[in-house]
């Protein structure tokens, strides 16, 4: 069963409200509203990701920006950070893909570039 199926606006918000949730649980369904909740529930969730993800690696750094304005990074630099290889990184990513049966690898040329 894929991603989508297995959750529902309502199932994945009772997990998050959960006081005792377990942690991968909880990050499955903040996963699925990132991917398919209402937009206003995905823009403060990808903000908060952002705002984590900038206080647990201060030193990751977007390299641009796609067209929906989502921070790309470069896949050496999140390896680095997260302390893994290059290959693990990448193998992370095609899995996160065939799951969400979207692309999550963006050319270099096809982003915004940061100032």
């Amino acid at each position: 069963m894929e991603l989508k199926d297995n959750w529902d606006e309502k199932s994945a918000m009772q997990v998050l409200r959960h006081p005792t949730v377990d942690a991968k649980l909880w990050a499955e369904a903040v996963e699925w509203l990132i991917l398919y909740g209402p937009d206003e529930t995905r823009e403060l969730l990808l903000q908060a990701s952002g705002t984590a993800t900038h206080e647990c690696f201060p030193n990751l750094q977007a390299k641009g920006y796609a067209a929906d304005g989502q921070p790309c990074y470069n896949v050496e630099d999140l390896a680095k950070n997260l302390q893994i290889s290059r290959d693990e990184a990448e193998t992370m990513i095609k899995e996160k893909e065939k799951s969400h049966q979207i692309h999550h690898f963006i050319d270099e040329k096809d982003t915004m570039k940061v100032q």
